[in-house]
C-alpha cells in the first residue's frame, strides 16, 4: 500500500509524493499554530476584531491563534507580509475597508490588492457618522448641504488622512449631494476629533466607535449614519435613504485574507469557521457594542466585494483627485 510513510522510499514518482502529502497536509488542516497579522498597533478595531475572532478560533480549531501587529504604513506591512507567506493557510490578516480605499490611491504597493490574496470571510460591516461640531449652525445634514452649497469650500471636513476611508466617505456625500467641501488631513483621527470639538473644523465622518461617544455626551451633533438604512450601532440616527442621499451610503467592513494560492479546501474551512463565530448570540452583541454588525458570506462573495469596491473608490478617487502623498 502506497502511504505519506513509505513516500520518501520511492526513486521514482516524486510528484505523487509531493501530491500526497499536500492533499494530507489540506485534510490535516490545522496541525500547526495560525498567525493572524494586524496592520495596525493594538486597541484599534482590526485589532480589538482579531482577537476576539482568533481567542473563538483556538476553541473551534484546537490550535493556537495568535495575533501579531505590524503597525507600519497604513497597514501596508502586514499586507506585503501576508503576499509573501506560505499559501497554507497558517498566515492570515485581518483588515478593514482601508485595504480599499488605499490600493485605489496607492500606485507603487508590492502587492496587487486582488491578485496576490485569497478571500477567506467578511467579519462585519458598520456605519461611519457623519458628524459636526456644536458651534456649527446645522442641525441636519440638509442645513450642512445647503450651506455648502451657498458656500462652496468654506466648509472643511477632517479626515485621519489622504486615501483613508474617511476622506472618500466625505467626498463621496460632496459627489452625491453635489457640494464643494475643503478637506483637512491629520495623522490620525484622535487629532481630527480634537479640533472638531474645539471648533477648528466642521465637519468629520468616521467611525461609530471614534464618534458615537461624543455624540452622546452631546459634545459633537451626529447628522445622519452612512448606511442606506438607520443602523442598529445607533438607531436614533437617521440613515442616508431618510436624509435624501442614498447614493452617498458607504459601510465600513471588516474581513479575513490569506496569501494567494491558499487551498480551497482550507479556504472553505476557515470560511465555514468563521462564520459559525460570528453569528452566534455571544459574538452579535459583542460586535455591535464595537459599532458593527457580523456579515457570514462565502469567500467567494466576499472577493467579489472586494473587487467591487476597488472599483468604486478608483471611480471617486479620479473623479474627486485624491492621490496618496
Amino acid at each position: 500500500m502506497f502511504t505519506l510513510t513509505n513516500c520518501m522510499r520511492v526513486i521514482t514518482g516524486f510528484v505523487l509524493c509531493a501530491t500526497l502529502a499536500t492533499v494530507h497536509a489540506q485534510t490535516d488542516f490545522p496541525n500547526k499554530p495560525i498567525t493572524l497579522l494586524v496592520g495596525s498597533a493594538p486597541g484599534g478595531s482590526n485589532d480589538i476584531f482579531a482577537r476576539a475572532i482568533g481567542k473563538q478560533l483556538q476553541e473551534t480549531l484546537g490550535v493556537s491563534v495568535v495575533v501579531d501587529n505590524k503597525p507600519a504604513a497604513g497597514g501596508i506591512l502586514a499586507n506585503v507580509l501576508l503576499a509573501k507567506a506560505p499559501a497554507d493557510g497558517y498566515t492570515l490578516v485581518v483588515l478593514s475597508s482601508t485595504f480599499t480605499t488605499g490600493a485605489a490611491v496607492r500606485k507603487n504597493l508590492q502587492y496587487d490588492a486582488i491578485k496576490s490574496f485569497t478571500p477567506i470571510a467578511m467579519l462585519a460591516k458598520g456605519p461611519m457618522l457623519i458628524t459636526v461640531g456644536n458651534n456649527t449652525p446645522f442641525k441636519t445634514i440638509e442645513d450642512l448641504v445647503s450651506f455648502a452649497k451657498a458656500n462652496p469650500g468654506k466648509l472643511n471636513y477632517g479626515t485621519s488622512g489622504v486615501g483613508s476611508i474617511n476622506q472618500f466617505a466625505s467626498e463621496l456625500l460632496s459627489e452625491a449631494a453635489n457640494i464643494k467641501m475643503t478637506h483637512v488631513p491629520y495623522k490620525g483621527m484622535g487629532p481630527a476629533v480634537t479640533d472638531l470639538l474645539s471648533g477648528q473644523i466642521d465637519m468629520i465622518i468616521a467611525s461609530a466607535p471614534s464618534l458615537l461617544s461624543q455624540v452622546k455626551n452631546d459634545k459633537i451633533r451626529a447628522l445622519a449614519v452612512t448606511t442606506v438604512d438607520r443602523s442598529e450601532v445607533a438607531p436614533e440616527i437617521r440613515g442616508l435613504k431618510e436624509a435624501g442621499f442614498p447614493k452617498a451610503a458607504v459601510d465600513l467592513w471588516w474581513g479575513v485574507l490569506a496569501p494567494a494560492g491558499t487551498p480551497k479546501p482550507v479556504v472553505e474551512k476557515l470560511n465555514k469557521s468563521i462564520n459559525q463565530i460570528i453569528t452566534s448570540e455571544a459574538m452579535k452583541s459583542f460586535f455591535v457594542k464595537e459599532g458593527a454588525s457580523p456579515v457570514a458570506m462565502t469567500a467567494e462573495a466576499f472577493g467579489n466585494h472586494l473587487v467591487n469596491e476597488l472599483d468604486r473608490w478608483k471611480a471617486i478617487a479620479l473623479n474627486a483627485n485624491i492621490q496618496a502623498d
